[in-house]
């Protein structure tokens, strides 16, 4: 098993997964019957020894609650993080309404966050039957999150194996832009390290300020970046609204970094 056969699988499986579709009798509106929820997502690979998963344990990064990979999985030697772009038409439908968020990403959102679990145990089930044993850490029951933090963030995570770094809205910024989901692989499997094409946190994101602009919330601003509790307090009410879905993801539509790095 190398890394372009992995890709292969992953990118099979969201072509290819009932999943990646929306279908009639789960969809809000007739208008999003068939909807594509993903394009063929990008993988990168990081070291399980990496110093960077030691220096997320910084209070002013995560915090020493944060479980490296060896933590997760001993004999790990690799991180697998992927990310999965949305297709045009969810980030389009996103732009036409830039108070509440649209339907299609409604569904992008939840049914799309399924599909991440789903593709990170058909990942973790193709690794484990060759052999390498491999834990989904954001899926594993030691997991947890609270007040804004977490033992496992897929962006950090991200970040380290050389997906993308940080935007001001606090979003990944990867080759295919910030609108998608993310999501990772613990695995003993080893796989050479992909470089990070990058040194600085925020080396992808121009500070233009589009997010800030965007946000619904009034969550963002160029001189502090994202703060969480009007943005929570937001989410909240379009879970209210639209309940059993929620999501906004007003920052990552109609910004230079949508769709690619600026």
């Amino acid at each position: 098993m190398d890394k372009q056969r992995l890709t292969e699988l992953a990118r099979d499986y969201v072509e290819n997964s009932e999943d990646n579709y929306i279908s009639k009798d789960i969809a809000i509106s007739e208008d999003v019957v068939g909807m594509k929820i993903f394009e063929a997502p990008l993988l990168s690979f990081g070291s399980a020894d990496d110093e960077y998963f030691t220096l997320l344990k910084q209070p002013s990064v995560i915090g020493e609650h944060f479980m490296q990979p060896k933590d997760w999985l001993p004999n790990s030697r690799t991180v697998i993080s992927f990310f999965l772009p949305f297709t045009e038409v969810v980030k389009t439908s996103n732009t036409r309404d830039m108070s509440w968020p649209s339907i299609e990403w409604l569904h992008a959102r939840v049914e799309g966050q399924a599909l991440v679990n789903k593709l990170c145990m058909y990942l973790r089930s193709v690794l484990v039957s060759e052999g390498y044993d491999s834990v989904v850490p954001a899926l594993d029951q030691r997991y947890w999150s609270a007040h804004f933090t977490s033992n496992w963030s897929e962006r950090h995570v991200a970040f380290v194996c050389g997906l993308g770094t940080f935007g001001l809205s606090k979003g990944l910024i990867t080759q295919k832009g910030i609108a998608g989901r993310l999501g990772s692989i613990v695995t003993e499997l080893y796989l050479p390290p992909d470089k990070r094409e990058y040194e600085d946190i925020y080396e992808y994101c121009s500070m233009c300020g589009s997010c800030a602009k965007n946000c619904p919330a009034n969550a963002i601003s160029i001189e502090n970046g994202k703060i969480h509790d009007p943005c929570s307090a937001f989410l909240r009410k379009t879970g209210e609204k639209h309940k059993p879905r929620t999501g906004c993801g007003k920052c990552q539509v109609g910004v230079p970094c949508e769709s690619r790095i600026p």
